[in-house]
């Protein structure tokens, strides 16, 4: 691990997404995006992805030069096209329509599409809170998850944040995906040569499977078994058709096809608190609700009762503090794909 100041890391990513040919504005909103994905301490979503999306956009699967539209189809209610763009800016300027529209009319949502992986939820939910916004924000993803019942993956391991603002405390976010474990779990222990719980993934028949390798080649078991499934299902009609974007198995999956626009969709829903609790109101509230649960007694004493987002938040202060640990390697890569426009 390397330390670097929270502003380096933004200005390198956003210099090595200009290089790639992405305008100057826009490279600044995903690099904020990124970059706290890192201070959350969500490292594989973070900056260490710019490579990779600058490699699908050399081979033809993202536009990092794309202009993307905002139409307001209601004053609560936007449609953001993508273009084929970066997730991360997509997802960003997806965010700044609903809180007009919540500005406007207390609740606004926003329907992206033609858009690409844009990273983590958890910081475009705390972009919301700092604003004083309660979120709802999902997106749908390449298809790792069968229907329950089913052996064939049609469903992607779609993300869905749930974030509410804390007036002089730190906001409660969750942030989850729709399987039981990451898939990239299921690679280190094929890696490795280990087995995994037969409860992480089935096979290409439908089966639970300790084999990682035959894992791999079937598909991620949701959480929480048919309830992980039918909610999968209902943010990839939310985030999926009814932004106009693609779903379920006519999502492109950019490691198989990397030159394919995916076609992603992306829901940002959000709820201004200030009409609904005065800021003193909601403070007080937020405290207690986080107090009561803190002090429930710990069934491990070593481990105590945490709230959602609890972790991030301390990862978050303390790097914003002390400086964001970044694999060494992955700095580099940044270093040198900035060294492109800084000497240009």
């Amino acid at each position: 691990m390397t330390t670097i100041t929270r502003d380096r890391l933004h200005d390198l990513a956003a210099a090595a997404l200009r290089a790639g040919g992405m305008p100057l504005d826009g490279a600044g909103q995903a690099a904020q995006v990124l970059v706290l994905a890192d201070l959350f301490g969500i490292r594989t979503h973070g900056v260490q992805r710019i490579p990779q999306y600058l490699e699908r956009a050399r081979l033809g699967g993202i536009d990092l030069a794309a202009e993307v539209t905002t139409q307001a189809v209601t004053p609560a209610l936007a449609r953001v096209d993508g273009a084929n763009g970066i997730g991360p800016l997509v997802g960003a300027r997806a965010l700044q329509a609903a809180m007009a529209g919540a500005r406007a009319t207390g609740i606004g949502a926003a329907f992206a599409r033609h858009s690409n992986h844009f990273g983590p939820v958890m910081p475009y939910l705390f972009q919301a809170a700092q604003e004083g916004f309660a979120a709802i924000i999902a997106s749908n993803a390449t298809t790792t998850i069968a229907p329950w019942g089913g052996t064939e993956a049609k469903l992607g391991n779609n993300p869905l944040g749930i974030g509410v603002p804390h007036p002089g405390g730190d906001p409660l976010m969750l942030d989850i995906a729709m399987s039981v474990v990451a898939r990239a779990k299921v690679r280190a222990a094929a890696k490795a040569g280990a087995t995994i719980p037969d409860t992480w993934a089935a096979d290409r028949s439908g089966r639970p499977t300790t084999d990682p390798v035959k894992a791999l080649d079937g598909f991620l078991q949701p959480f929480g078994a048919h309830k992980g499934y039918g909610l999968s299902l209902m943010v990839d009609l939310f985030a999926g058709l009814l932004s106009g974007a693609a779903y379920l198995d006519r999502v492109s999956s950019w490691s198989t096809d990397p030159g394919r626009a995916q076609d992603l969709g992306h829901l940002f829903i959000l709820i201004d608190t200030g009409p609904l609790l005065p800021g003193s109101d909601l403070a007080g509230r937020m405290a207690d609700f986080v107090r009561t649960l803190h002090a429930t007694p710990a069934a491990d004493p070593g481990t105590p009762v945490r709230v959602p987002g609890e972790i991030e938040m301390s990862a978050y202060h303390r790097q914003t503090r002390d400086g964001v640990g970044v694999l060494g390697e992955d700095l580099a890569a940044l270093r040198a794909l900035a060294s492109a426009t800084e000497h240009a």
